[in-house]
């Protein structure tokens, strides 16, 4: 028997790099690689102005703000977006992941609208926009007929959020064309609302099961988490409700109101969770804080809008930074583990960034309350650099080489 068993690896493997021959593995560096260097322009662009300077020689034709709220949504979350899909698709559908060639064609997609939008100043807007806007629909033909199949319609839901997240990026490129006024922050705000809905969706599949599983393999004896299907059902529906709610016919009231149903139906959801347990397992705990963030930036981000607690940006970034920030540094750390063959175990660095990614998102949302707005921003820019750099050096080596070889062969 053991002479029928053939180890020689896929052909694929001679011809491309390691970092190109699963969707997670590039995706994810480039993510990382990508918040790093977005966020170092935003924070540097952030320091210029505070001291009198606008650094007019960046060659971007949208002002810079919507520069950095599009790349951070439609660059940077996007790709975590991609690198989730194209690797999980296939485990909910039991079929082959999407090869290297894929990954490449894809992967040059998405770094060819980075640079078109970088250098849009000097670029026809249409251009920019047709090289942007072809990331979603290339990237959804790798699993548009897995999550069509009778067995997985309840994922087919994943497919308009897609729609929505690709209708939000069409909503910027059509104001930088000329062809609307007024409609690039909506397409942000549909950008952030879209992936909030996504977090709580997968958030309410994976946080419960990964933590009553680790919680059974440790031999806890208290509780286990616990889910109740109308609670998730009112949690899931509200919050792609809110994602829809953010086009401009919608009054303000009428969104708000959802979130804070949103806000409180999740945070109910995640009551049932057994957070606390998780509390001496980082890789775990994150999950939870993230699914925190989720249901706090609902709240928070209801309550400005009905009684006017913050201002808007502030609380829209406990979304942004906070829950998407979060679980998509929480995602991107576990899963490159799991599939590249390693322990579900995070380095201290990685508990650190951990950290920071939360104080970034916190401060941002709540600093101004106390300090300024210029040092708010810079410092908030600065702790999440830290963490996505300690990311990005930490989990490198891990993306970039081949499984690490079984003991025993």
């Amino acid at each position: 028997m053991a002479a029928t068993v053939h180890t020689r690896p896929p052909k694929y493997k001679s011809r491309f790099p390691t970092v190109l021959t699963a969707g997670f593995r590039f995706f994810f560096l480039a993510a990382g690689l990508f918040s790093v260097a977005a966020m170092a322009v935003w924070t540097l662009w952030l320091a210029a102005l505070a001291d009198g300077d606008t650094l007019e020689v960046l060659p971007v034709r949208m002002m810079p703000y919507l520069w950095h709220a599009h790349e951070m949504m439609f660059g940077y979350t996007a790709a975590v977006i991609a690198g989730f899909f194209v690797t999980a698709v296939p485990n909910w559908t039991a079929t082959e992941e999407a090869g290297p060639r894929f990954v490449t064609i894809c992967g040059a997609i998405w770094l060819s609208g980075r640079i078109a939008i970088w250098f849009s100043a000097w670029i026809d807007p249409l251009v920019v926009a047709a090289i942007d806007l072809a990331f979603i629909p290339v990237l959804s033909t790798a699993i548009l007929g897995r999550l069509t199949q009778k067995s997985q319609l309840r994922n087919a839901v994943f497919l308009l959020l897609l729609s929505t997240l690709f209708a939000g990026n069409l909503m910027m490129h059509l104001d930088w064309i000329g062809w609307t006024n007024d409609l690039a922050e909506t397409g942000v705000r549909l950008g952030i609302f879209t992936s909030a809905a996504m977090i709580a969706i997968i958030g309410g599949r994976v946080v419960p099961a990964f933590t009553r599983n680790a919680l059974n393999r440790d031999g806890y004896a208290g509780a286990l988490p616990r889910s109740f299907s109308w609670l998730d059902r009112v949690g899931i529906l509200s919050s792609v409700l809110t994602a829809l709610a953010t086009l401009p016919f919608v009054p303000s009231w009428a969104l708000g109101t959802l979130c804070l149903v949103a806000g409180a139906a999740n945070l109910a959801r995640l009551a049932g969770w057994q957070g606390l347990a998780t509390r001496r397992n980082p890789i775990l705990w994150i999950l939870h804080v993230a699914y925190l963030l989720l249901s706090a930036g609902y709240l928070v981000y209801g309550s400005t809008l009905v009684f006017g607690i913050l201002s808007e940006t502030a609380s829209l970034h406990l979304l942004a930074a906070g829950a998407i920030g979060c679980m998509t540094l929480a995602m991107m750390t576990r899963a490159s583990l799991g599939h590249s063959g390693r322990p579900l175990l995070v380095s201290g660095p990685i508990v650190f960034a951990y950290l920071m990614v939360i104080g970034a998102a916190v401060f941002r949302t709540f600093g101004t309350i106390f300090i300024d707005y210029f040092p708010v921003m810079l410092i908030s820019g600065t702790l999440w650099l830290l963490a996505f750099a300690v990311f990005a050096w930490v989990f490198f080596p891990i993306l970039t080489r081949p499984r690490p070889a079984r003991r025993g062969g």
